[in-house]
């Protein structure tokens, strides 16, 4: 078998179906497997699995163990030379996994294999390509300045050894995974993919970035949202500077005060409502009576150049392929402040977001 395709999932059914539709249509001619490690999610994610993808490899966890360890217990189920790892709130191309593995295979010494991300509105998440943080790099990220966290070097587009790359995409040899015993199990959310990314390099293999193909990453780069997110993301950043780096007393500081200052941040509330002033729905093909699916008002169009400034825009995925999708959405002027949504094959949901600080919303309606 050429690939694996590792999927941790946790209380994201919607994101989750339309992932699983974009990867089975990437997958179609490749040998390829999905494998679906549900952290014991309190939704409807395990069903969902069962009814509408049945080729699908469900592992139904009894507890949530944490972003490395449900990916490890996937892995272990995993039988293709090559295996990804990939959030459930992605969505990607028909030929993200061809591409990406055609690249792969004219490297002799390749450790793991990053792509270009984009948010939900289509602006580059800059987390895609990332360098080492050394606690010099980390401190001058947490005062402001990323010039030396993100590599800027290197541009969106293009293809070049990078560092380090966010666990949403990681693609890698199942060898790799395996001699640097993946993730580590000490990390339960945050930090595990630097730690991976670094291991890797220190085995003596070279990372890429490869900023030919694009993937939606919903959730995008994570926030100080409150005092509990901040503990888990520096209490990972502690775990790694010990494992990695001597201790360094100014971080350790910087650390501390981030917990502090984090309490008195308020978590982003993502507004769940249509934008009022027009929606468009994008088909390739046919009219459908989108007004009588719709408890919206809604107009027909073919191409964006149709729609107005300020749309409310629903890709129609019955008619639209994914990389389609993502090309309109990646590509679109952003001066015209439209806003993205897409309707899965066959669902009665639609699901997009505005912002790359928050999941994204959902909005289900009746047939």
């Amino acid at each position: 078998m050429k690939l694996s395709i590792i999927i941790l999932n946790y209380n994201v059914r919607y994101f989750l179906e339309v992932c699983l539709q974009s990867v089975e249509a990437a997958i179609s001619s490749i040998d390829a497997e999905i494998i679906v490690v549900d952290n014991n999610s309190q939704d409807d994610s395990c069903a969902i699995v069962r009814d509408k993808f049945p080729n699908v490899i469900l592992i139904e966890n009894k507890e949530n163990s944490g972003f490395s360890k449900g990916n490890n217990l996937g892995f272990k189920r995993a039988k293709g030379e090559y295996i990804c790892i990939l959030n459930p709130d992605t969505v990607v191309g028909e030929t993200t996994f061809s591409s990406i593995l055609e690249y792969a295979n004219t490297k002799t010494n390749l450790g793991i294999v990053g792509c270009k991300l984009v948010d939900g509105s289509g602006q580059f998440l800059p987390e895609s390509k990332r360098h080492i943080p050394t606690p010099k790099v980390a401190i001058s990220k947490m005062l402001g300045r990323d010039t030396t966290y993100y590599v800027h070097s290197l541009g969106q587009d293009a293809v070049g050894e990078t560092p380090v790359f966010v666990g949403a995409f990681m693609l890698m040899k199942y060898a790799v995974y395996n001699e640097v015993n993946g993730f580590d199990e000490d990390y339960f959310m945050y930090g595990e993919d630097i730690d991976l990314s670094y291991k890797v390099l220190k085995a003596g293999y070279t990372n890429y970035y490869f900023g030919k193909t694009t993937v939606i990453h919903y959730k995008g780069e994570s926030t100080l949202k409150d005092k509990v997110y901040a503990k888990r993301f520096y209490g990972a950043m502690q775990i790694f500077y010990k494992k990695h780096f001597k201790g360094n007393l100014v971080f350790n500081g910087f650390l501390w005060l981030g917990i502090q200052m984090a309490s008195l941040l308020n978590a982003e509330k993502p507004s769940i409502e249509l934008k009022k002033e027009a929606i468009f729905v994008c088909a390739s093909n046919g009219k459908n009576d989108y007004t009588a699916r719709f408890p919206f008002p809604v107009k027909q169009i073919e191409q964006l150049t149709q729609a107005t400034p300020n749309s409310e825009i629903i890709f129609d995925a019955n008619y639209l392929t994914f990389s389609e999708i993502i090309s309109v959405i990646s590509g679109s002027d952003k001066n015209k402040n439209f806003t993205f949504k897409i309707l899965p094959k066959n669902s009665n949901f639609i699901l997009g977001s505005n912002s790359s600080k928050s999941r994204g919303e959902v909005i289900a309606f009746k047939y």
